[in-house]
């Protein structure tokens, strides 16, 4: 039974978009738009959390996605992720807490957008209390080459650091980037499904055992009596 319900859930997931808030008010649901459309929407501005819904296929294989683009983006800390207090703070947490995967956007255009990256990683690690979250950084506006201030290889270093994925993209221009952006992310998200049930079979291969041994301990004891 267990095993049956973990297999569902490997043909969904709740993937989260990411990014600073004085910035990302606009790009981010332009970003999951395109994925989903494969329109480009233009800039706009929401004002609350939003969950889209769709199903894709990644991989030959069919998926459900559920994607909350939020609005608490970035509280402001500094040092420490400790710093992260107050009704922003939870709303933020609380998606972190419900998403399997994230995506964190930031724009070639903005430094500011590209150093909140980090402390949103070392949030998602300390609220899921476990490394190796399926994580993907997504650079936007590669095509405002006149405007960039933050490199390629600058991105490219940092994802290495964090050990995520890495895509520098326009949504603007390139639905297959967005596209291969996210479909990475599924990708991660079902491998750690998949290290997930293989955990569970051992674990309860190992239980079987103990189980066993006991009983024939037991036996063996009261054969002896």
């Amino acid at each position: 039974m267990i095993m049956s319900e973990s297999v569902r859930k490997m043909l969904r997931a709740k993937l989260v978009v990411l990014g600073r808030d004085n910035f990302f008010l606009f790009l981010t649901p332009a970003l999951c738009v395109r994925f989903i459309t494969r329109r480009f929407i233009g800039e706009y501005e929401h004002k609350r959390e939003v969950t889209y819904r769709c199903q894709k296929i990644v991989d030959k294989e069919a998926i459900e996605l559920e994607i909350l683009d939020t609005v608490d983006k970035v509280p402001n800390v500094r040092n420490n992720i400790r710093e992260c207090v107050g009704p922003a703070a939870s709303s933020l947490e609380s998606s972190i807490k419900w998403g399997d995967g994230f995506l964190i956007m930031y724009s070639v255009t903005d430094r500011s957008s590209f150093e909140a990256v980090s402390r949103l990683k070392r949030l998602i690690d300390h609220v899921k209390q476990t490394l190796g979250i399926p994580t993907v950084i997504v650079a936007n506006k590669c095509d405002m080459e006149n405007g960039r201030v933050v490199r390629t290889d600058e991105g490219e270093v940092l994802a290495s650091d964090l050990r995520c994925s890495f895509f520098e993209l326009s949504v603007a221009e390139d639905t297959s980037a967005v596209e291969a952006a996210f479909g990475q992310l599924v990708r991660e998200v079902r491998q750690e499904f998949q290290r997930h049930l293989v955990a569970m079979d051992k674990r309860s291969r190992m239980l079987q055992m103990r189980h066993a041994l006991k009983n024939k301990l037991t036996r063996s004891k009261t054969m002896q009596w």
